[in-house]
This record gives C-alpha cells, sequence and structure tokens, in this order.
C-alpha cells in the first residue's frame, strides 16, 4: 500500500491536531436528522473495526438494531453504522468481522470528545482485532447522504494527505449493472500506487454502497479513478442512471490513531 502517512506529509495540512505518524509492530444506524439541500457544516468522524469472533453477536446486532436506537451525544447530527465486504472487500459476500462507524459533529472539540470517551467507540476498540478511528475535515464535497449534503472548507494542498468517501444508493433495477462493474473497478485500489488504507462499506447489502480511502496526495488518488476499470464504471453510472442519490466527499485527515493492517498510527 505504499508508505505510511508520515508527519512530515501531517505538516503539510497546517497545525496538526495529533499525529498521523504510522509505525509497523471495520444495515444503517442514522440519527434522526430532517433531509435537507442546504449543506450542513461540521467535522467528520470515521471509525474501522475488525471485530473478534467473540463479539459477532454484538457488532451484528449493531447493525441490525442501531439504526431504531441511534447513539447520543452533544454536538452529533449525523452517525452510521455500516459493514462491509468479506475481508473489508468490495464484493457482494458480506463481512462477519468488518464494521464502520460514519459520524457528523458540529464542532472538532466535540468529535475529538467522543473519539476518546464515547462507550460506544471504547467498545469497538475493546472487542476488535484491530480498530482504527479518523478526525477528518471535508474539504469538497457533491450529491447528499440520506438527503444531507456537507459544507465544505479550505482546499487540501496537492501535495498532502486526504481522504475520500464515495458512497451510493443503487436503484434496483440497476443492481445487476452496477455489480458487473463494481469487482473489477475496485479490484485494484487496495494496491494502488499511494493509496494508504481502502475499505468497503455498506448500510445495506447490494442497494446501498460505500468506498473510503486515503491517499498520499490528491494526484494518486485521480490517477486511480481517472483509469482503467473504475473509469469505464463511473461513465456507466451517470450514463445509465445506476445511483438515486449518491455523494462525494474529499477529507482532510486531521489525526488518526490506533491499528490497521498491522500499522499503528497516533
Amino acid at each position: 500500500m505504499g508508505q505510511p502517512i508520515t508527519e512530515a506529509s501531517q505538516r503539510k495540512l497546517g497545525t496538526p491536531i495529533a499525529g498521523l505518524q504510522a509505525s509497523t509492530p471495520g444495515h444503517i444506524a442514522s440519527l434522526s436528522i430532517a433531509s435537507t439541500t442546504n449543506p450542513i457544516s461540521g467535522t467528520a468522524l470515521l471509525l474501522l473495526a475488525r471485530v473478534r469472533p467473540a463479539f459477532w453477536p454484538w457488532s451484528w446486532g449493531r447493525l441490525a438494531f442501531s439504526r431504531w436506537f441511534p447513539d447520543q451525544a452533544p454536538g452529533l447530527k449525523f452517525i452510521k453504522t455500516l459493514g462491509s465486504g468479506r475481508g473489508g472487500g468490495f464484493g457482494l459476500a458480506p463481512s462477519a468481522s468488518y464494521q464502520g462507524v460514519f459520524c457528523l459533529f458540529d464542532e472538532l472539540e466535540q468529535a475529538q470528545v467522543f473519539e476518546a470517551d464515547s462507550a460506544l467507540f471504547n467498545h469497538y476498540r475493546q472487542r476488535s482485532d484491530e480498530c482504527v478511528s479518523m478526525i477528518l475535515q471535508p474539504a469538497s464535497a457533491r450529491g447528499s447522504w440520506d438527503g444531507v449534503s456537507l459544507q465544505t472548507g479550505p482546499a487540501i494542498p496537492s501535495d498532502a494527505p486526504l481522504a475520500a468517501l464515495t458512497r451510493a444508493s443503487i436503484r434496483p433495477r440497476a443492481a445487476a449493472a452496477f455489480w458487473r462493474y463494481a469487482p473489477a473497478a475496485q479490484a485494484g485500489l487496495a494496491d494502488a500506487a499511494g493509496c494508504e488504507l481502502a475499505i468497503g462499506l455498506g448500510e445495506a447489502p447490494l442497494l446501498r454502497q460505500a468506498t473510503f480511502s486515503l491517499w498520499q496526495n490528491a494526484a494518486a488518488m485521480d490517477a486511480y479513478a481517472r483509469t482503467g476499470a473504475h473509469e469505464q464504471a463511473i461513465r456507466a453510472a451517470w450514463r445509465h442512471s445506476f445511483f438515486s442519490e449518491s455523494m462525494f466527499v474529499r477529507f482532510a485527515p486531521l489525526s488518526m490513531r490506533g491499528t490497521w493492517n498491522g500499522q499503528w498510527y497516533g
């Protein structure tokens, strides 16, 4: 996956909140929120976990029921509990162990407190073989997620690290066509030059899918996105109107802590 994000590359983002240096040693739950076409501001927080088998019943329960009993916290205005494909990938077979949680807070400080002290994140850390969390600042965005669109902040310098989240609600009539393109489009993502981390996520099987990736810089991400099978899939999606709703966001990573794919961040 290339070299981990270093402290030097983090400094290109401006004054850091926490280190991003790494060394070697992841169904839907949403807060009740009115759909809106007006972008909302905030700081994003993402957790990825690989849950130990002994705690699979607990994690499956979150996927099944947390939409009905969403977590509450000061400033928390959007939360999703996400499943993943087998091995954290992008296929049709679901993973028993990989999960994600995506949150949006009013203020950076509220995201930091939730990341450090919330019972939810601490449960994931205690019950997972690997778990990593990231605080992210939206830099550019288009589209919406359940009617919610994001207000963006300063542009990311061209040589700075960035993260990308792509999610879509797939039209049922287009599901078969979408999944004909998806495996080839995502096959090389994790090994693409400049990609530090990549995982397939989903709110519901087949029809509500997402991808999260972390990159050394925008050039590396664009080189992957605009070539080969991935570019063909993007063109087909827009030409044939695969999606009833979609969102693409670029984030500036402010901090990263935990372990993922054998690397420690913190």
